[in-house]
C-alpha cells in the first residue's frame, strides 16, 4: 500500500462508463497518493478507447491488457489495489484471482451475483488476509446520510418497521432491460444488481442484518411476450433509421459516449447496448416486492418498479416514537422527447418539474404527540449531492473518522447481496427463505475481519 514515499498502484478491469469515475479520480483529484498502470477489457476497442481519454483529456500514458493477464499484470507490475467495473458475473473470478495475486480489492456493487461465489471470496479473503472494498455511493448521499444520522440520534426511538419503495423510470428502468442486466445469469436479476443499493441502505440505517426474505414478482411490462400481448412488435434493434419514433429505443449514435464505447466496437465481441427492450430473451424481473425480517426486530417491506412515469423513492421507517419519511424525485418525467437516453437521473441535471411533481427531497420526522418537522438536508457539489467526492476519497485518501460508518466492507457486501440471493431463492420456491440456511460467507467474512 502507499506510503510517504511512494503512490499506490491501481489496474482497472472493465472500461465500460462507470470506470471512468475512478480514472478520473486517480489521475485528477488523488493523483498525489494514486496511480493508475493500465486498464483491461474482454473488449480491446472499450480499453483502448478509455486509454485514447486518458491521453487528450490527462495528458497521461497508461497500458492496457487482457484480462486474462491479470494476475502476470498484478505481480509483474507490483499493483497493489485492483478496481472491479466489469458486469457483475466476473467479479467473483477477478477478485478471487486479483486477492490470490497479491492485490487488494476495490469492487462496484454488487460484490458478486450468488450464494456459491459469495462465499468463495470471503474463503479467499480469509486465506490470503487481504482486503476487499465495496463502493456503495448512496451511502454517502446527503438525504440518506441525514435519514441515518436520525435514526441513530434516536429521534424515532427504536426502529419496529421500514416501509421502501424504488420507481425506475421508462428511460433509466427500461436501459437494464437493453444491456447484459437483462439475463439473471449475467445481473443476479434487479433484485442483486439494482436492489443491493437499496438493500444496504436499510442495513445500514438499522446497523442490522437481514434474517428471512419472502419475494414476490415477475416480467410484466418489458420482454416479448408482454409486448405481444399489447400489440408491440420488438425492433431489431434500437440504433436504425427510425428510432426517433420510438420512446423505448437507444439511438447509440446520439450520444458520443455510447457511440464511441459500444457502437464502434461491436465488431470485438458482438456485443449490443442497445437491445430492444420487448425483444426475446429477457430472463429478469421488472416488478418486485419482498418482505424481510431483521434481526433485531424490525420488518421492511420493499417494492420495486422499473417501468414508472416517474423516478425515485419514498421511505418511512416508524419506530417507538414516531415515523421519518425520505421523499427523493430524482426525475418528475418522462416526455416522448426525452426517450432514448439511458442517463440516470440521480447523477444528471434533469429539472423537469411540475406543479403536480417536483424534482426534490424532502426529510420529515414526526414524532408522537407533535406535528411534522422538516430535517434540513445538506447537499456538497458534485454527483449524488457530492456523495461520489466522499466516497472516492474515502477509497483513495482513506476514511477517517466517520461517525456514520460509511465505508463498506466484505461483510457489508454480502449482506446487501443476501437478501437479492434470498429473494431469488424465494421467487423459485415461492416460499420464504431463511438467510441462514444459505451458505454467503458470511462467517468466513467476520473472521476475517476481526483478523485485520
Amino acid at each position: 500500500m502507499s506510503n510517504q514515499n511512494t503512490r499506490t498502484r491501481y489496474v482497472i478491469v472493465g472500461t465500460g462508463s462507470r470506470c471512468a469515475m475512478y480514472v478520473d479520480a486517480i489521475l485528477g483529484a488523488h493523483a498525489d497518493v494514486a496511480e493508475l498502470v493500465a486498464v483491461a477489457d474482454s473488449n480491446p476497442g472499450r480499453a483502448e478507447h478509455h486509454r485514447g481519454r486518458i491521453a487528450a483529456e490527462h495528458g497521461a500514458e497508461v497500458g492496457t491488457f487482457d484480462p486474462g493477464e491479470l494476475t502476470a499484470v498484478v505481480q509483474a507490475r507490483s499493483i497493489d489495489r485492483v478496481i472491479i467495473t466489469s458486469p457483475d458475473f466476473t467479479h467473483a473470478d477477478y477478485i478471487v484471482e486479483s486477492l490470490t495475486a497479491g492485490a487488494d480489492v476495490v469492487v462496484e456493487k454488487p460484490l458478486t451475483i450468488d450464494a456459491e461465489s459469495s462465499a468463495r471470496i470471503a474463503r479467499t479473503v480469509h486465506e490470503t488476509g487481504r482486503d476487499v472494498t465495496v463502493t456503495f455511493n448512496y451511502r454517502y448521499s446527503p438525504r440518506n446520510t441525514a435519514l441515518k444520522a436520525a435514526v441513530q440520534e434516536g429521534r424515532i426511538g427504536t426502529v419496529t418497521s421500514i416501509d421502501f419503495t424504488w420507481v425506475l423510470d421508462t428511460v433509466h428502468g427500461a436501459d437494464y432491460f437493453r444491456r447484459w442486466h437483462r439475463v439473471k445469469e449475467n445481473s443476479g436479476g434487479l433484485l442483486i444488481h439494482k436492489a443491493s443499493h437499496h438493500f444496504d441502505l436499510v442495513n445500514w440505517w438499522l446497523d442490522d442484518s437481514p434474517q428471512r426474505v419472502y419475494a414476490s414478482g415477475g416480467l410484466k411490462f418489458y420482454g416479448a411476450e408482454n409486448a405481444a400481448a399489447r400489440g408491440i412488435s420488438p425492433a431489431e434493434r434500437g440504433t436504425r433509421e427510425d428510432s426517433a419514433s420510438d420512446p423505448f429505443a437507444l439511438d447509440l449514435r446520439t450520444d458520443e459516449t455510447l457511440r464511441a464505447l459500444y457502437l464502434e466496437n461491436e465488431h470485438h465481441d458482438g456485443y449490443r447496448r442497445d437491445q430492444d427492450v420487448f425483444g426475446g430473451g429477457i430472463t429478469i424481473e421488472d416488478n418486485l416486492a419482498l418482505i424481510v425480517d431483521y434481526a433485531g426486530g424490525p420488518v421492511l417491506n420493499y417494492s420495486l418498479n422499473a417501468h414508472s412515469p416517474w423516478e425515485g423513492y419514498r421511505v418511512a421507517i416508524n419506530g417507538t416514537e414516531g415515523r421519518l419519511e425520505l421523499e427523493v424525485v430524482e426525475r418528475a418525467a418522462v416526455l416522448p422527447a426525452s426517450g432514448g437516453s439511458p442517463v440516470d437521473p440521480s447523477v444528471a441535471e434533469d429539472g423537469r418539474s411540475s406543479a403536480v411533481r417536483a424534482k426534490g427531497e424532502r426529510l420529515v420526522l414526526q414524532r408522537h404527540w407533535g406535528e411534522a418537522e422538516e430535517i434540513e438536508i445538506v447537499q456538497g457539489e458534485g454527483a449524488h449531492g457530492g456523495g461520489d467526492r466522499l466516497l472516492l476519497a474515502d477509497i483513495f485518501t482513506g476514511p477517517g473518522e466517520d461517525p456514520y460508518h460509511r465505508p463498506a466492507g466484505l461483510g457489508d457486501g454480502i449482506e446487501a447481496i443476501a437478501v437479492g440471493v434470498c429473494g431469488n431463492a424465494s421467487l423459485a420456491a415461492g416460499a420464504p427463505v431463511q438467510v441462514a440456511d444459505v451458505e454467503l460467507g458470511l462467517g468466513a467474512a467476520a473472521t476475517a475481519a476481526a483478523a485485520s
